[in-house]
């Protein structure tokens, strides 16, 4: 009995791990599935739109969390699904977004950007780095854009700023609903426990 015992808790105690691993990489992947899906479809809708880089958010967001892996690993697979349809150098996009995601890491590593307010900045970076490694990988392998670079750069630090100021917000409150709730119910367990002691001690 105490083997069947001691074999189910395991066994549960891995399912909840497992569970618990899994979930955030779901939702990472789910929220760049709907950043690809948007960035493609959009710009035929109305044009102005294309403008705005969608995974990149997702890209900026999975970075300012401190989960490199899951940074880099977003940022290569949004790259190379924007690069495949868009006729342009496949690859560039992939190494763009990469390096982005990869700095950003770096700065919230070093700097507290938990702020929303500072989000704004790291998102305009971002979008700033994002667009002169790639225009820099097309111009030095010989494709030229069609659009002035400063013209479109304005337009996607515009966009991308903007509206990937709500975005993050949104996926914000995606990712860490959970956390929250696990770190208020562990506060109320702590003042349970140290509620007791207190009145023992007196």
């Amino acid at each position: 009995m105490r083997q069947t015992a001691a074999s189910l808790f395991t066994h549960h105690t891995s399912l909840i791990t497992h569970h618990s691993f899994s979930m955030p990489q779901l939702k990472i992947a789910a929220a760049l599935a709907v950043a690809i899906i948007l960035q493609l479809s959009l710009g035929g809708v109305w044009h102005p739109l294309s403008y705005i880089d969608f995974p990149l958010m997702v890209v900026v967001y999975i970075a300012l969390q401190r989960h490199a892996w899951h940074a880099l690993i977003v940022g290569t697979i949004a790259g190379l699904a924007i690069d495949a349809p868009s006729g342009g150098l496949i690859g560039a996009g992939g190494f763009s977004k990469t390096l982005t995601a990869y700095l950003i890491y770096l700065a919230a590593t070093r700097v507290n950007l938990e702020n929303p307010l500072l989000r704004i900045p790291v998102l305009a970076a971002a979008t700033l780095i994002d667009s002169a490694v790639y225009f820099f990988w097309q111009r030095s392998l010989g494709y030229s854009p069609s659009v002035p670079f400063v013209q479109t750069m304005s337009y996607r630090l515009i966009g991308t700023t903007i509206v990937g100021t709500f975005a993050l917000y949104l996926l914000d409150s995606l990712f860490t609903e959970r956390a929250r709730q696990r770190r208020t119910f562990a506060s109320r367990r702590k003042g349970a426990r140290r509620g007791p002691s207190k009145l023992k001690r007196r």
